[in-house]
């Protein structure tokens, strides 16, 4: 790779953001109440928007370059230089980085203008615009971040920034509740995430070269090979890449919401609909698979942990995925089909298909974004409401809506021509060429889910007969132009997102993948991707059995929701009931960590605070009841024994000092008097004493 051309602009990116919160925080109250809300509309959604085309600009650029060289560097000043470690404030620009930076600027700017209808009659618009900007700030500097440890900064700033928004309206408790829980839930995997990075630079430090810039980690990578733990004087035959590789993967789970630490997302539709739409379709939970595809060049070395990536996340598509089979709350589905689709992202990157991986991402990007949205606007037609069996006939009332969440589900679902068909049915092929058959597996059933669970939330919100109260019947509108046309912009993404990659056996047009490609040039990373199964033939057989899982999902959905000849509580005794009932309350999984963890963590702090309140302060307590008893006896003694001795001493002085001063007369001859008696009787004792 030849040296970066340094690009000063890509600062702007990254800044603006940072000066529209900074503006609407400090003086967004004072701008709202004198000039409107207009005032913090053209803040909140201009910084980002001018943000996207400064992006655009790079991308221009970028595309003028040879593929060798699309590389370019901001460097602001330096950050820091301790104990080896030498890292500099800087932004890094590369066509993966470009392409998040372009969904970030993109689609979250999007967000912003569909959030200027949303949210206008709300009285804290003002902040809600500034967490948003601080929120793109921070995902920006985590995806543009020149090193591991500034990618760090903008990991916990948007766990931060997650944390406020999800908890918006904090006046309910249940919603600052679930911003709790996802920022607790997201501390752990970043406490796996801090550790390894602590170990990948203890490693390269042993090495003799200590650092942490992404692309000189990339470069020193291979030299970790076969190393073995070794801290503090204890030595372990694992190879350490495999350690920070699992403990990174670790913190992706967190931020991605995988298996185990998926709770965390659903409890997260507490928060105003467009932070769902923005966090968790098209930008927070993308952090871990970025982080992965990002560092490509260790987590290849190990197959290990590469293995874990593809196993966890097929079984996350799938699990979550029957879990939105039985969601009752529109966002919910949303909110567990995002967990199954971040499933198939970390199932592609286990596999070795990181193109097909970071692909999915971005068309997930626009239709989740656009299924949230649209939900969004339902809710706001409904007055506030957010169950489905409360909904139906809603096409008629909101055209637009209806036809762009279709078109979106339509890409969800992996319908050819609309954009999923061309990342998800690639990546369920992927797993198979690469010889993970269960995670193949798990990926084709969870497709099925996912039509089922989307036909279903199709059918009971916008066919069939309203089955809302007749307030909300009257009440029924389109969205206003702000939230409408962001809705028909996302639609059409939907529908032509994913035309740039198309399957090899349909045609050889990839361009995305060709763009990513000096990403994933490291040798051990090639070794792996080109790896599996290359035969268009079986691709085109397996996208078959695809379309068929696809068509049997949707067709026992239009028997259950549309036709209504299969009854869904008579279908689930099938399964004696049981299923079904523990699916609908999501496996208990939340009741397990209340009991597994939560209850036993709050026992555990009760107890230490009896220990603290009854010993802890009892020994205080007791040794300051001990020190006022010494005290009061120290007291005494100063009174009755000390203070007598000194006015003793002081009385005998003033009474001896009283005598003596009644010889002082004045008087000459009574001196010369006392002279002669004391002449005397010396002169008396010196007699005395001779004889």
């Amino acid at each position: 790779m030849d040296h970066p051309i340094p690009v000063t602009f890509i600062r702007l990116i990254v800044l603006l953001p940072l000066i529209g919160a900074t503006i609407n925080f400090l003086a967004g109250a004072w701008l709202q109440k004198t000039f409107g809300k207009r005032a913090i509309s053209l803040i909140g959604c201009g910084v980002v928007l001018a943000a996207f085309l400064l992006a655009a600009r790079a991308f221009h650029e970028m595309l003028d370059l040879p593929p060798e060289n699309r590389f370019m560097l901001d460097d602001l000043w330096k950050w820091f230089d301790v104990g080896g470690l030498n890292l500099d404030i800087a932004f890094w620009l590369d066509p993966l980085s470009m392409l998040m930076t372009l969904i970030i600027t993109g689609v979250g700017g999007l967000i912003h203008i569909y959030s200027t209808g949303y949210m206008h009659d709300d009285d804290g618009y003002w902040r809600f615009f500034g967490w948003l900007n601080l929120f793109t700030f921070a995902m920006l500097v985590l995806v543009l971040g020149d090193n591991m440890w500034l990618m760090f900064v903008g990991w916990e700033g948007v766990g931060l920034c997650s944390f406020a928004l999800i908890g918006f309206w904090y006046k309910v408790q249940a919603n600052t509740t679930a911003g709790n829980k996802a920022f607790i839930v997201n501390r752990v995997g970043d406490l796996a995430f801090v550790i390894a990075l602590y170990s990948l630079f203890a490693g390269l430090q042993a090495l003799g070269h200590p650092t942490l810039v992404t692309r000189e980690v990339a470069h020193y990578a291979p030299l970790l090979t076969g190393v073995p733990i070794n801290f503090a004087g204890y030595s372990s035959a694992h190879q350490l890449v495999g350690f920070v590789t699992l403990l990174m993967f670790i913190g992706a789970t967190g931020k991605s919401a995988q298996i185990p630490l998926y709770v965390w997302l659903p409890d997260a539709m507490a928060g105003p609909t467009p932070v769902s739409a923005l966090i968790h379709a098209a930008t927070m939970v993308t952090a871990g698979i970025y982080m992965v595809a990002r560092l490509n060049f260790l987590f290849s070395m190990s197959p290990f942990t590469m293995g874990v990536i593809a196993l966890v996340g097929g079984a996350t598509a799938l699990f979550a995925a029957t879990i939105g089979v039985a969601q009752n709350d529109i966002k919910k589905v949303l909110a567990y089909s995002t967990v199954s689709q971040l499933g198939y992202m970390f199932a592609a990157l286990g596999v070795g298909a990181y193109a097909a991986g970071v692909f999915h991402l971005m068309t997930h990007a626009f239709f989740k974004a656009c299924l949230f949205l649209g939900s969004g606007s339902v809710i706001h037609a409904m007055g506030g409401e957010q169950d489905m069996r409360k909904m139906g006939g809603l096409r008629h009332h909101m055209p637009i809506t209806f036809w762009t969440f279709v078109a979106a589900t339509f890409a969800l679902c992996g319908i050819f021509p609309f954009a999923g068909f061309f990342s998800k049915d690639e990546i369920i092929w992927q797993a198979f060429s690469h010889g993970h058959f269960l995670v193949w597996a798990f990926l084709l059933l969870g497709a099925g889910f996912t039509v089922f669970y989307m036909s279903r939330q199709v059918y009971m919100t916008f066919f069939g007969e309203f089955r809302g109260t007749h307030e909300q019947e009257h009440h029924l509108h389109e969205s206003p132009p702000s939230m409408a046309y962001v809705l028909i912009v996302l639609g059409a993404l939907s529908v032509i997102g994913g035309w740039l990659k198309w399957p090899e056996f349909m045609v050889s047009f990839k361009p995305f993948e060709e763009f990513l490609d000096p990403i994933f040039s490291s040798e051990v990373t090639r070794r792996v991707t080109e790896a599996g199964i290359h035969n268009h033939g079986i691709e085109a057989g397996f996208a078959i059995i695809t379309v068929i899982v696809v068509i049997a999902g949707w067709y026992l959905a239009d028997l259950m929701y549309r036709q209504h000849r299969l009854d869904p509580a008579r279908f689930s005794e099938m399964f004696g009931g049981v299923p079904y009932e523990w699916v609908y309350n999501k496996y208990y999984v939340d009741e397990f960590y209340d009991r597994a963890v939560v209850q036993p963590y709050l026992f555990a702090t009760r107890a230490l605070a009896w220990f603290d309140t009854n010993i802890i302060d009892g020994f205080v307590n007791l040794a300051a009841r001990v020190v006022v008893f010494l005290s009061w006896l120290s007291g005494l003694f100063d009174h009755y024994v000390v203070d007598w001795l000194v006015n003793f001493a002081s009385n005998v002085t003033y009474n001896v000092g009283g005598r003596l001063r009644r010889l002082q007369t004045g008087s000459i001859n009574g001196y010369l008097y006392g002279i002669l008696a004391a002449v005397m009787l010396i002169l008396l004792a010196r007699a005395v004493a001779r004889t």
